[in-house]
């Protein structure tokens, strides 16, 4: 029997809203939409371009090989491929049609130091304010809360478009209804032809880039060393794909991915592992769709009260997803699935996140490990249970101490670990 209504409306909202393609590491694309859209509001190319970032934004744009720029890094040619060959009706796609010519001119125009970087004073975590400045004009483009996330589009310091933060607004939406039954209920009776296309885009993007990753030296080529190490096992292959599948992103690996949480590494860890146990267990298309609607809404579960950027790593959460995905394929019922989070917590909360870079394969590596391990210790009776540490009497009541953790606790680690990456 389907679900109420409401409910069953609100989660395929999310997951429509959530599993979208993304063409590169998502922090360096935010700034190269901004980018674009403040060129196409100016009507030319800029002059000079100013981009004020929160301090996540900054950590997370560091180490991470901006795509379609023939390898570079930062922020500042984030903003100009962006501006030169950015495709701003493309959202996270921005940049798939940058050609030679444009990565020339993007690369002159960095030399030429035409992009300004700037620290934001703000409390938010995902924040950018990208002008660009020419033949006496100014157009700027405000983000908040999402990677697409636009709150104001300015021209000559005329506002042309204003809107409550997209975050602010699944708040008090379809998001805050969310826990592990309502989650179980939904991928028990959903009609596969409302999430079909959604989760096969997310199966064939990720395993692409995975398969990349494994085939190429990529990054640290953590996914390459685990199958190299280990063996094609399911439990290395559900560690190995989403690491190489980072190895290759992380690198500027031009294929797209599909997202989770606005994150291309939680995409590809909330979704590859689950994927790798189907094919292992036989599981037909149907249960496998099924599992990834339970992965998917999971972590995107945990990551809204956690927040989309912040001191903890996102692969946790993400993790914790594919292992109740996992579960599932498993035959594991509404509460197993849910102990196998609180598990998966109770082990690796404590992953902070010092920005994308190459290292994030070891830490996804690492992750899927502890949710396999919950996977095990769940399916033997053996939870942890309340008072042992963070965890509480239930699973839902864990996620929300964790958040309390990273929202009230974390604070002042962002900061010193961003202090740290900048300062050496």
């Amino acid at each position: 029997m389907k679900m109420e209504q409401t409910y069953y409306d609100a989660c395929l909202h999310i997951l429509k809203s959530e599993l979208i393609p993304a063409f590169g590491c998502t922090e360096p694309i935010a700034i190269a939409y901004a980018s674009a859209l403040a060129r196409k509001t100016l009507g030319r190319l800029p002059e000079h371009i100013t981009v004020s970032c929160s301090g996540n934004i900054l950590k997370n744009v560091k180490g991470v090989v901006v795509p379609a720029t023939g390898g570079m890094r930062g922020i500042e040619i984030a903003a100009l491929i962006g501006a030169v060959g950015g495709d701003a009706e493309s959202e996270l796609e921005v940049l798939h049609e940058v050609t030679d010519a444009h990565r020339e001119l993007a690369n002159t125009l960095y030399q030429e130091g035409i992009c300004e970087v700037r620290l934001l004073d703000t409390a938010e975590k995902l924040h950018i304010v990208l002008e660009a400045f020419g033949a006496g004009e100014q157009a700027l483009v405000e983000l908040r809360g999402t990677h697409t996330g636009v709150v104001r589009i300015e021209k000559n310091h005329t506002a042309l478009f204003c809107s409550v933060p997209q975050e602010q607004r699944a708040s008090e939406s379809s998001v805050q209804f969310l826990n592990f039954e309502r989650i179980y209920e939904f991928a028990q009776s959903v009609e596969l032809e409302d999430v079909r296309i959604l989760l096969d885009r997310q199966i064939e993007y990720n395993t692409r880039i995975a398969e990349y990753g494994l085939e190429h030296l990529c990054g640290a080529n953590v996914g390459a060393a685990l199958v190299r190490l280990y063996g094609k096992d399911v439990n290395t292959m559900a560690r190995a794909l989403p690491a190489a599948g980072s190895d290759a992103r992380m690198g500027g690996c031009e294929l797209p991915v599909v997202v989770n949480s606005g994150s291309g590494n939680q995409g590809m860890t909330v979704s590859l592992p689950v994927i790798a146990y189907a094919k292992a267990l036989n599981a037909s298309r149907e249960q496998l769709h099924r599992a990834l609607c339970i992965s998917n809404l999971s972590a995107v579960y945990q990551k809204e009260q956690i927040g989309r950027l912040s001191a903890y790593c996102g692969a946790v959460s993400a993790a914790a997803g594919a292992g109740a995905g996992i579960a599932y394929l498993r035959g594991g019922n509404a509460h197993q699935i849910a102990e196998v989070v609180s598990n998966t917590l109770a082990n690796v909360a404590g992953i902070f996140c010092d920005g994308a870079k190459a290292s994030c394969a070891a830490k996804i590596a690492s992750s899927v490990e502890a949710a396999l391990l919950a996977v095990d210790l769940t399916f033997q009776g053996h939870d942890f249970c309340a008072g042992d540490g963070i965890v509480q009497n239930t699973p839902d009541a864990t996620i929300e101490k964790v958040a309390a953790i990273v929202r009230d606790g974390m604070q002042a680690t962002d900061q010193v670990i961003l202090k740290v990456m900048v300062d050496g």
